[in-house]
């Protein structure tokens, strides 16, 4: 496993938000290229604070969305 696995991303500002959410799951698809049996999830935890992560749950080449 990758050891970039995990990022998690706290912001204020909408136009920060979607440049962190770019480049974390750029670093994670980057992550992801080295076993090739990973997806991406980007969860909404709340209003600011997001969490993206490798899962064995999400095919490899995709990324999901979860709102909590």
């Amino acid at each position: 496993m990758p050891s970039t696995t995990t990022i998690d991303i706290h912001v204020e500002d909408r136009r920060i938000l979607d440049e962190r959410l770019d480049a974390a799951v750029k670093d994670l698809q980057e992550a992801a290229m080295l076993t090739g049996t990973h997806g991406i999830i980007v969860t909404r935890n709340k209003p600011g604070s997001y969490t993206a992560t490798l899962s064995e749950q999400v095919p490899f080449g995709m990324t999901r969305e979860i709102i909590l």
